[in-house]
């Protein structure tokens, strides 16, 4: 099952800016993929030099996602799936890995990005048994995006809300606290929010000079945060093992993934209890 909001009727090209980087299709680039321009390639690749490691970060957030979509929908028994900052479809989407433990998996998938949303039929193939849904709005908005998601979430059921990377988008960090805690309020006990966010801890010191130079020239602008203030968006959440780490490091399997470096990227899962 898939179905498409309203907003996808518009004509989104007339939204989408090649004039400037954006993140999703330069992330894209890290990833290896295709889905960007030369403006992306550019920033990207000046990015890359500043901060070589980039590429690692963005595979290993990808991993991550993979790892936790898997425990979710296995062994924490999670059937819905709210996937906020979706970015643009990959391989291993939330979707293919949950319902390829989980037929029945329901699965929202949240952009605002107009290249993201052109891209969206492809988010949008659903196993039979399941459904997936892709919705245009905006992150800082969390009460639009709650009242998008029914009837294909039910919020009386357990939720498992993502933010991967999307919350160093949100500048401020009492905004960012409220959109988490507006989520969370908003789903019952047994829900689980699944987080990263970029850190100059873990080894990122070098990665400041080229944050500067991605807020001079790409969008959306971006921050690093503290394993502090990392730590006060899973406030009120039981924090599961191993806790808040690089995720790269997050239940890491070195039988298949072999012996993985440390990334500055914060990684952690929570339960609501």
């Amino acid at each position: 099952m898939g179905r498409t909001q309203p907003a996808e009727e518009q004509n989104v090209t007339d939204r989408i800016r090649t004039d400037i980087a954006h993140n999703a299709r330069v992330w894209n680039h890290w990833l290896g993929g295709k889905d960007n321009y030369q403006v992306d390639r550019a920033v990207g690749d000046q990015v890359t030099g500043m901060y070589p490691s980039i590429g690692e970060v963005a595979r290993a957030d990808r991993a991550f996602l993979g790892r936790t979509v898997r425990y979710l929908a296995g062994e924490a028994g999670m059937r819905q799936f709210l996937d906020i900052g979706t970015g643009l479809p990959t391989v291993e989407n939330t979707h293919e890995v949950a319902q390829r433990i989980a037929p029945d998996a329901r699965i929202v998938y949240v952009d605002n990005d107009p290249i993201v949303l052109a891209h969206a039929r492809a988010l949008l193939t659903s196993s039979p048994e399941g459904a997936t849904e892709y919705i245009d709005a905006d992150a800082h908005y969390p009460d639009r995006i709650l009242r998008s998601v029914e009837p294909l979430l039910d919020l009386k059921q357990p939720v498992a809300v993502m933010m991967l990377g999307i919350l160093n988008f949100v500048l401020d960090t009492d905004e960012a606290r409220s959109i988490v805690r507006q989520l969370m309020d908003a789903v019952p006990s047994g829900s689980h929010l699944v987080l990263t966010h970029p850190t100059l801890e873990l080894g990122g010191e070098g990665n400041a000079a080229a944050m500067r130079f991605w807020n001079e020239n790409a969008t959306p602008p971006i921050t690093a945060r503290s394993r502090a203030e990392f730590a006060s968006f899973l406030e009120g959440l039981e924090v599961l093992e191993p806790g808040i780490v690089s995720c790269a490091r997050w239940r890491q399997d070195p039988e298949t993934e072999g012996e993985t470096i440390q990334v500055a990227q914060f990684g952690a899962v929570g339960r609501k209890p």
